[in-house]
Parts: structure tokens; sequence; C-alpha cells
């Protein structure tokens, strides 16, 4: 089997632990490497790649700052670290993209900004924004207001959902081991890599072990959890040895990692689970033009709605329908039921006159737009 090579990939996530970036003994960031990180990452970026970052590290530097024990910390604990570790850790990384002219645009998140639908809408569009404008969006759990109940615990997840929101068609999860073995290969002598994995099986699964640094608070478990999303996302995922300078480049070269396979796009997946997995809340009726515009592949915008129907909230699906009733179909609507029903028949540019805040563009975007067959873009 052929596998994937980096230069393929559009959009890369990367996501790095704090078992490499921050030194254990010394409880200081590796200046050198996260520079020759940052040296791989611009090289990406600077073929035409989007690149995103999800680094894990606040804590482990706070924790070294505010001189606490080693050992489990209680929440508070991690929560004041990673309110003094955090700021360390983006001038960082700041300054290290900035040494190749990139600018970096710090996220914070949490478990319910993935998961709410308005949040992820929300959290989604800055990341595109960012993008649009070439920085590289440098994305953490927002450890000093999450809680064990609402919180991912670790990023091997959050990578993952931030690859999915972003349309990411590759996630790479840098670790201290270079993929996955049959077995925990530091426990059991006859382990052996694997070097592709077509699809996450029981058996797959099963090949997990635990977590191997204290800093760090996954192991191969939540990776696999990680591919499950990434892939079923349409993204392929690839599990790499992180502790050598330019890890990047070393993949590049041939260093031995473990691909997860997607048998999906980005954006094949994200439209089926838009067609047939959200439960619609309403429905918006489009004229002539707007049917046109849609099937030529563009937005639907709220010039084209000639009327609303159902109590639907922002981000909630809805089925759209033409002028003779027949289903055209389904999106993720960019405005609650009173604000679209007050800009229905409206230009774009009169949005803010009439809602008196400046609304999206668009009633909804053609990437959160998933069309009945014969009604394809180009049909």
């Amino acid at each position: 089997m052929n596998l994937p090579v980096l230069d393929q990939f559009r959009r890369i996530v990367v996501k790095v632990g704090s078992s490499l970036l921050v030194d254990r003994a010394q409880g200081r960031l590796r200046h050198a490497w996260l520079a020759a990180l940052a040296e791989d990452l611009a090289e990406l970026h600077g073929r035409g790649a989007d690149v995103l970052v999800v680094s894990s590290g606040a804590i482990a530097l706070g924790r070294t700052v505010l001189k606490l024990p080693a050992g489990p910390l209680k929440l508070e604990e991690s929560q004041a670290s990673a309110a003094i570790g955090q700021i360390a850790l983006a001038r960082n990384w700041s300054e290290a993209l900035g040494h190749h002219g990139l600018n970096a645009g710090q996220i914070l998140l949490t478990l319910a900004d993935t998961e709410e639908r308005r949040r992820y809408l929300n959290a989604r569009a800055t990341l595109g924004r960012l993008l649009d404008l070439r920085a590289v969006p440098v994305i953490n759990e927002n450890d000093t207001v999450a809680t064990s109940e609402i919180r991912y615990g670790d990023n091997d997840r959050l990578a993952a959902r931030v690859a999915t929101m972003a349309g990411a068609d590759l996630l790479v999860l840098f670790s201290d081991i270079d993929g996955l073995y049959t077995a925990p290969p530091l426990s059991s002598p006859d382990a052996r890599h694997i070097p592709v994995i077509p699809a996450i099986t029981p058996a797959i699964e099963a090949m997990a072990g635990g977590a191997a640094s204290e800093l760090s608070r996954g192991g191969m478990r939540t990776k696999i959890e990680a591919g499950k999303i990434a892939t079923a996302g349409g993204a392929h995922m690839l599990i790499a040895d992180g502790r050598a300078k330019n890890p990047l480049r070393a993949v590049a070269e041939g260093a031995r990692c473990s691909w997860f396979l997607s048998a999906s796009t980005p954006a094949t997946a994200r439209k089926t689970w838009i067609a047939g997995s959200l439960e619609p809340r309403g429905t918006l009726h489009v004229d002539d033009g707007a049917t046109r515009a849609l099937r030529g592949g563009a937005s639907l915008l709220p010039v084209g709605v000639t009327r609303i129907e159902g109590a639907f909230s922002r981000g909630d699906a809805v089925v759209i329908r033409a002028g003779d009733g027949s289903e055209l179909g389904r999106g993720l609507v960019a405005y609650d039921a009173d604000e679209a029903a007050r800009v229905l028949g409206k230009a774009s540019r009169d949005i803010e006159a009439v809602l008196g805040y400046p609304g999206r563009a668009e009633m909804i975007h053609r990437d959160d737009m998933a069309l009945r067959l014969g009604y394809d873009p180009g049909a």
C-alpha cells in the first residue's frame, strides 16, 4: 500500500505534547526543539498549506514557575499553573513562528466550544478567518476555567476535534513513540510496529496502552480515540516520534510512523453529517434566483430567502426548499429564526442596518450546506 506524503495535504493540524515541549528535569521550554519545529511548519506554510498547532505545555511551564511539587495537581493548582504558563507558552510560539515571518493567533477552547453548536460555529469562523489571513492558530484547552466535568483532559482528542472543525485533511500527533504497535513496546519485547491502519477496528483499539510520562495526560488509548474522530471527519492521522529536531522533516524523509487512513474527505464527511445526522429544526424557502445560485455552488444569501418556518437557533440544521416546495438540501443556518425573519429578502450590505450589528453575509454558507443529488454545483 502506498503511504501518503506530507506534500499532498492542504490543511494540517500538528499536535505537540508537554513531554516534547517541556524539559521534564528542568521544567523549562525546549527552545531549540521548538525553533526547529517552527522551521518545519514554516516550510509547510511556504508551500501553501494551512497550518494549525494544538500545543500542550501551559500547566507544565506554570507549575515550575510556581514551584509546585512533582506529582498530580489539585484542580485549582492546575488552573493556576495554566494561567501562569499560558502566557509564556503563547509568547514562545509567537516568537518562534515570527522568526519565519508567520503570525501566531492564540485560541483557548473548552469541550463545550466544540460540543455546543453555536460556540462551535463561532470558533470555526475564527479559525477560518485566521487561516484566510495566513496566520497560524495556536490552540490549547482553556485549563484556567475548564473543570473535570467539561474538559477533554488531553490534547489528542482536542486536536482531532480541531481538525474536523477546521476541515483539515491531516492530523499529526507528535509523541514520544513512533506510532502504533501490536502491544505496548516498553513491556512487550515482541511488539510489532504497524505502519498503516486502514480502519480503526476493535482489534486496533485493543492494542492501545496508557500514558508514558507524568507531563502527558494522554497515551496511545487517547490517540486511537483521536483517530476515530479525525478519520470520521475525513482527515488522515499520523502518529510520529517528535523527540528529534525537525520532526516533520524527518517524517517527510521516511522516518518510521503510523498512518491512520480516512475513507472520506473533510468536505464529504461534513456534508454527510449535515445531510443525514442532524434533525432539521426549520425550513428556508428560496426563490428561483437562489435556486440557480445554489446549483452553481454559491452560498445562500438572505436576499434569496422568501419565507421561513420553525423555531430554529443559529447553528441548527434546516431544510432548504425551492419555490415549488421541493427539497434542495439542508444546511446549518447562521441566524436565529427571529433574526432570519428580519433579514430575509434583504441584501447582505443591509444586514447591519436591520439588526443593529454586522451579521453573517450568508444565511447558510456553502461549506455548511449539503445539496440533494440533482442539485450539485455544476449540475
